[in-house]
């Protein structure tokens, strides 16, 4: 009937529609849940703080732990292996090999040619010349501090010597030969203990002979060019000195024996004396004559200004007449 047509075309209508929603709604869900995920996803970075994560040469350091990398990365396996041996490569073929057991050869000695270049035997380091062991600089000779046990050898232009603080334990006569242009030798602080008669008197343009702190027991006879003598801490009594040293020494200015063993004051003294260092010695008396002429009452020494006797057991109150040409008094003792 009609009536059933019309109601079995609306039952299809309805089966349709529900395949078709159905159909529809799979696709649907699939897109929901791909919309959902980036919103989770999302959800999970703003938990991160990644305000301050902004990557420069500045705080690579603190973003980037680097402190134990190299012990989460184990780079050993990766090296090579390198089998340490013998420096000169293995030989495939064994005969090859040398015999240990076969004896060297002795070689035969080669006969000596004279046509070939002699070498000169080495010279010992007191007989180089003094310019490979100091140091020179123009005329002067610097040997300060250089281990020496001898004067070594001098240029014969040599004008200033300075050999201090060494451990020369004696001046020859041989070691200023021929030097007449050297006018000082300074021997400061060394172990000299003897110096041959003739070493320092045939230098004629001496002028400044310094020896403190040796252990000279005598002086040799000086030069009539010499200025200044100073041999202070030394071991020199007055028997060390020659009679009457100082009498010709016509240009003597600075007399420095101070810290030696002297018994009394080495007169007569030149009139060119301007210092006179006689301290920490042994000297007891002194004659009226020491300083002034005793027979010239006008005598006046001006240039004998400076007189040290300090440290000597001697009274300089009992000798008044011994002062009365110099323009001071004598340091020391008065009472």
């Amino acid at each position: 009937t009609p009536a059933r047509r019309r109601m079995r075309t609306l039952a299809w209508l309805g089966m349709a529609s529900l395949c078709l929603g159905a159909a529809w709604a799979v696709p649907a869900k699939g897109e929901r849940r791909k919309a959902e995920k980036p919103k989770a996803d999302l959800a999970l970075y703003e938990n991160l703080d990644l305000d301050n994560y902004d990557l420069t040469l500045d705080n690579y350091g603190e973003i980037l732990d680097l402190s134990n990398y190299e012990e989460l990365y184990d780079y050993g396996d990766l090296a090579p292996k390198i089998e340490v041996g013998t420096l000169a490569p293995r030989p495939k073929d064994p005969a090859a090999l040398p015999n240990l057991g076969a004896t060297a050869e002795t070689p035969k000695p080669q006969p000596v040619t004279i046509a070939g270049p002699v070498h000169p035997a080495p010279m010992p380091t007191q007989a180089l010349p003094s310019c490979l062991l100091c140091l020179c600089i123009g005329t002067s000779v610097y040997c300060d501090d250089a281990d020496l046990e001898h004067i070594p050898l001098l240029p014969p232009e040599t004008t200033y010597l300075y050999a201090r603080f060494n451990r020369i334990g004696a001046i020859r006569a041989s070691d200023f030969t021929g030097l007449k242009k050297l006018k000082r030798i300074d021997l400061t602080s060394n172990f000299i203990s003897w110096a041959d008669v003739d070493a320092f008197r045939l230098l004629p343009s001496l002028q400044e002979l310094i020896l403190p702190e040796n252990r000279l027991t005598a002086l040799p006879e000086l030069p009539r060019s010499i200025v200044r003598l100073d041999a202070r801490l030394n071991r020199i009594p007055s028997t060390g000195l020659q009679p009457e040293a100082f009498r010709h020494l016509k240009q003597l200015q600075f007399l420095h024996l101070s810290d030696n063993q002297l018994d009394y004051i080495p007169a007569p003294l030149p009139e060119s004396l301007r210092s006179l260092h006689l301290q920490n010695n042994n000297i007891q008396t002194m004659h009226e004559d020491t300083f002034c002429d005793s027979q010239d009452h006008s005598q006046i020494r001006r240039a004998l200004e400076d007189i040290r006797l300090d440290g000597n057991p001697i009274n300089l109150s009992l000798f008044p007449n011994a002062y009365f040409c110099l323009p001071r008094l004598p340091t020391g003792h008065f009472f």
